[in-house]
């Protein structure tokens, strides 16, 4: 598990790119309910990292990965209701359909709850991956951190593996934030201009808040993913009403 752990994790989180829409093109693989892979390929990456850790048999590193599946189990929640609310509002239950043409219109007549939704899904990357406040990637102190103590004893391409998953899984989360956000309309190289813009963006807020805020302490990372949770669920009870 040691040795596949971040191959599979590179695996999981490449083919969930696959059923992503990019700029104004659709995903490569779309079908009825494919966001529910989506969630769950992410998930088998998590999956594969945390038992990767476990393999070791280091005390630091199964620390990590249960608070990995400890707040991961809280984000996992949250994510999947901005997904249902995100498919309420637009009628769909593909990811292509649900973050292509339908959006601007769901935004004109459900703007509140996709509002809500997207807050809630910046909050959830931002824990997913490892981002602050809920995580440091850049500390070194095994006690205060979650996924780079999972990973300490990987090196070489392993480690390469395991930070251009990481890289790819950010650009991911990224992706669907932007395209819920704009939700706009153009194509060609007009959409790919807005995109990329989005994608900078995106950058720039995450780049804000590492910034401007400190990490926050382990017990009350919980009460940020439940808050997410909370938020997505008044927008799904807005569609519902």
């Amino acid at each position: 598990m040691f040795r596949a752990g971040p191959v599979v994790g590179l695996a999981a989180v490449a083919t969930a790119g696959l059923l992503m829409a990019f700029g104004g093109a659709p995903a490569a693989l779309s079908f009825g309910g494919d966001f529910v892979l989506f969630a769950y390929l992410l998930g088998l990456a998590r999956f594969a990292t945390v038992l990767a850790a476990l393999d070791t048999g280091s005390a630091f590193e199964g620390m990590g990965a249960a608070r990995e599946v400890t707040f991961s189990s809280l984000a996992e929640p949250a994510l999947f209701l901005c997904l249902v609310t995100l498919a309420r509002a637009t009628g769909s239950i593909s990811l292509s359909g649900m973050l292509g043409p339908a959006l601007p219109d769901a935004w004109s007549h459900a703007a509140p709850a996709l509002l809500l939704a997207a807050i809630a899904l910046f909050v959830v990357a931002l824990a997913e991956n490892a981002r602050i406040p809920v995580d440091d990637p850049n500390t070194h102190l095994e006690l205060t951190m979650i996924h780079e103590v999972m990973v300490l004893d990987h090196s070489g391409p392993d480690l390469a593996l395991i930070l251009y998953g990481a890289s790819l899984k950010l650009f991911l989360f990224g992706a669907l934030f932007v395209r819920l956000v704009l939700g706009v309309r153009a194509g060609g190289l007009a959409g790919v201009g807005v995109f990329v813009a989005g994608m900078l963006g995106f950058a720039v807020m995450v780049g804000v808040i590492e910034s401007t805020m400190a990490r926050l302490r382990l017990v009350r990372v919980p009460q940020l993913l439940v808050g997410a949770s909370v938020l997505s669920a008044f927008g799904l009870v807005l569609l519902l009403r």
